[in-house]
Order: structure tokens, then C-alpha cells, then sequence
């Protein structure tokens, strides 16, 4: 193994997987941290955690002891993924982690870049942008767990940590890997350890990537990791393959569920719910006990020949008026062990391919399923590989603003297919 990756979900990881797949790196994302050493045509492993929203001092021991097992398998390089939208809270878990990261590593630099341009995130002068909006204007700025505020990633990161935070704008990052690395080691030298850089397009990510052959820690989206397999093949320690060797097509039953409220899922919610059978799931109904896995898994059993749809989202305000009245924490758990709780029954009853929509509740789909590790496949979508694991199911792990409004009948599609 060449790249240790550490994910804080099960979506993200799978988004860089599909990344370092399209590079012709031989990819397996592991379902939090592996028993066993890695197999020996793997070339980069990404161990998927649930540490994005846990207490810090839990994200932190996570990811050290993936780290750990990282290390054991002969890594040279190690990447912290974290959304694209740099989903943390002001005391979140992005600047902790890399901390302890880069000091369990004896690094002394750690690079930050969450831009992903193919699904509209690109950064300048330090701010991340959706599309042509700010984060703090893209809706972001009302999600349930992780609102985004402030779009400068500089005073966010700033926040989360007690390093210098340094910045590498667009204009050096144009001028090629050279200057990029020169700027790099004068802002560690100024004492910013933590170093944000700007990225609008695939190219300045491939410069960023080339610049980054030396540097033992990097961190962010899936797109920062487009030039890094190349460096190791400069380095004569990878050859050219395909990416996705050992997956397959799936057929057999299959169900979509969906715990996100993004404004993305919810316009895919409502286009798939026009053409298959589709349940919402009432969290309150959920909370009290009389929504249950069991009488939900019933209803699937009745439509399993047309793919139903069981969905928890809803818009920010229905959101908020639960968490209000419950607690976000309680809502958040309550729905996620439903999903976890259903999947598992589903499972057992023969479904075969599972769609999930949101980081949280396919962290949880893909725990109640017993999956250990994950082959990753075609694209579906940017950021979003067929995957298949250890037992022959079919997955899909979209995070919440990922995908076309028809996304989730191309994935059943790709799933059973592979095109």
C-alpha cells in the first residue's frame, strides 16, 4: 500500500476511492479500522470512519488508530478526507484531528484544500464557493449538523485549532508546482503550519497534487487527490492498470433509502418518487416508537419488484422544528439506527443492492450490513462510485448535494449493470 487515506464518513471515502480509481490506482475503502492486513494488490486504502460529528477526542483516537494501522501496511503518504463543503461546527473535528495527525507523523506541514470543481466547489483567496454562491449562501449555511456560516476557511480552520493557519492563493498556484512548494515552506516558516490553497479547476489540483510528492500529510476533498497516484508512478513505485479491478455488476432486489435533507436529495426524493413506491418516515413517528424497521421492512417486502424509496428527508424547517422539540443529537441518532435497523432486516430478506443518500445514514447502513471493505467501481456520478463488498452486495453512498435529479435510478442502473 502506497496512499493511506482516512475518511470521516462512509460517503466522503467512497467519493476519493471513486477519485483514485479514475487514476488507475487500485483502491479499497475498509468500513472503519481493518482486523487484518490489507490485501496485496492494494495500492491505496482508505479506511472509512463515522468521525465527522463524534466529541473530537473521538475523531482524534479514531483516526489515530487507523493511522496506525495505515502505517503498518507500508504507507509513504497519507491523506485526511473530509467533505467538500468542509462540514465541521466552529469546535468541529477537521482541525483536531489534523493536528493530532501531523504530530503523530513528526510532519510539519499539513496542506487543506476541500475543493472539488466537477460538483461546483472551488476555492479563492481562500473562500469556498457552491457554484456561484458562498458557502454561507449556498444552504449550507442551514444544515442540521454541521451549519457553514463563514466561507473562509482560513478563520473556520482557525477556530479548530491552535497552529498557524497559512494560505497559498490561485495566482501562485498558476505558476506550477515549483512555486507552489516554495510558497508552502515560506508559510511554514512564518509559523502556519496549516496551509489552505486555492482551487478553481482540475488543472490548479494537479499542480497542487505534483506539488505535494514530498508532503507527508495531506487533507481535503476528493479532488486535491487527483495528482497523486502520478507521483508515485514518477517515482517507479506504481505501474498503469485498471483502477477497478475485483468489482462487479450486482442483480437482484433492491431498495433506496434516504435519512439527507440537502437540497439536492430532496429534488431526487421527489423525481423518484413520481415512477417507484416511496415512504416517508415521520422522525417524530420514529422518536415515539410507532415507525419502526420492522413495519417499514413490511411495506418494502410489498414492493421489492419496483425498487422502493423510504426516505426520512425533509426541508430545513421540518428539521429544525423536530430537533427543537427533541434535540438535534437524539433526532440524528434516532433516524440513523432506524436506517441501520432497516437495512438489516432487509438484508436478511434478500435485498441485494442498497442505494443510501447521506453521510451519516449510509455510515450506519453500511455498519448494520457487517460490510468490512469495499471494491470500488464505475462512476455514478462525480464523487459517487458503484461499490461492491465483501459479501456481494451492491452499494451506493451519496453524500447529500451529490448527483443529477435522476441519480437515484442511474445508480440501481450502474449497480446491475456497470454502465
Amino acid at each position: 500500500m502506497l496512499l493511506g487515506c482516512i475518511g470521516d464518513d462512509f460517503t466522503g471515502s467512497s467519493d476519493l476511492g471513486s477519485t483514485l480509481v479514475k487514476e488507475g490506482f487500485r483502491t479499497v475503502q475498509y468500513c472503519g479500522v481493518p482486523e487484518r492486513d490489507a490485501e496485496p494488490d492494494v495500492e491505496a486504502g482508505i479506511v472509512a470512519l463515522k468521525s465527522r460529528t463524534c466529541p473530537a477526542n473521538e475523531a482524534i483516537a479514531d483516526s489515530l488508530a487507523a493511522l496506525d494501522w495505515l502505517r503498518r501496511q507500508g504507507c509513504r503518504q497519507f491523506f485526511f478526507k473530509y467533505c467538500s463543503t468542509f462540514d465541521s461546527r466552529p469546535d468541529g473535528n477537521i482541525g483536531p484531528v489534523a493536528e493530532a495527525l501531523m504530530k503523530e507523523l513528526g510532519a510539519d506541514r499539513a496542506l487543506f484544500c476541500p475543493a472539488f470543481p466537477a460538483n461546483g466547489r472551488r476555492i479563492f483567496q481562500g473562500h469556498l464557493f457552491v457554484g456561484d454562491r458562498l458557502l454561507s449562501e449556498s444552504g449550507m449555511e442551514r444544515h442540521p449538523l454541521t451549519p457553514m456560516t463563514d466561507p473562509d476557511i482560513r478563520r473556520w480552520l482557525a477556530l479548530q485549532t491552535t497552529l498557524g493557519v497559512g494560505h497559498v492563493p490561485l495566482q501562485t498556484i498558476r505558476q506550477g508546482p515549483a512555486a507552489v512548494a516554495a510558497a508552502l515552506d515560506g508559510e511554514v516558516a512564518a509559523g502556519r503550519p496549516f496551509v489552505v490553497l486555492d482551487a478553481v479547476a482540475d488543472e490548479d489540483l494537479r499542480i497542487i497534487g505534483k506539488a505535494a510528492a514530498g508532503v507527508t500529510l495531506v487533507t481535503g476533498g476528493s479532488g486535491v487527490a487527483l495528482g497523486l497516484p502520478a507521483n508515485f508512478r514518477d517515482q517507479g513505485a506504481a505501474g498503469e492498470h485498471e483502477g477497478t479491478a475485483g468489482w462487479h455488476a450486482v442483480e437482484g432486489p433492491a431498495v433506496v433509502l434516504s435519512g439527507s435533507c440537502s437540497t439536492a436529495t430532496r429534488g431526487q426524493v421527489a423525481v423518484y418518487a413520481e415512477r417507484h413506491p416511496s415512504l416517508a418516515v415521520d422522525p417524530e413517528q420514529v422518536l415515539c416508537g410507532k415507525e419502526t424497521a420492522d413495519s417499514v421492512a413490511e411495506w418494502v417486502a410489498e414492493h421489492l419488484d419496483d425498487a422502493p424509496l423510504v426516505y426520512s428527508t425533509a426541508d430545513p424547517e421540518a428539521v429544525g422544528a423536530a430537533q427543537s422539540a427533541y434535540g438535534r443529537d437524539r433526532v440524528a441518532a434516532a433516524i440513523e439506527r432506524f436506517f441501520a435497523g432497516l437495512a438489516a432486516t432487509l438484508d436478511a430478506r434478500g435485498v441485494r443492492r442498497f442505494v443510501v443518500a447521506g453521510g451519516e445514514t449510509s455510515g450506519a447502513v453500511t455498519a448494520a450490513l457487517g460490510a468490512g471493505s469495499l471494491r470500488i467501481g464505475p462512476e455514478i456520478a462525480p464523487g459517487v462510485p458503484a461499490l461492491l463488498d465483501d459479501a456481494g452486495r451492491g452499494l451506493a453512498l451519496k453524500s447529500g448535494n451529490f448527483g443529477a435529479p435522476d441519480f437515484f435510478e442511474r445508480a440501481l442502473g450502474v449497480l446491475a449493470s456497470g454502465a
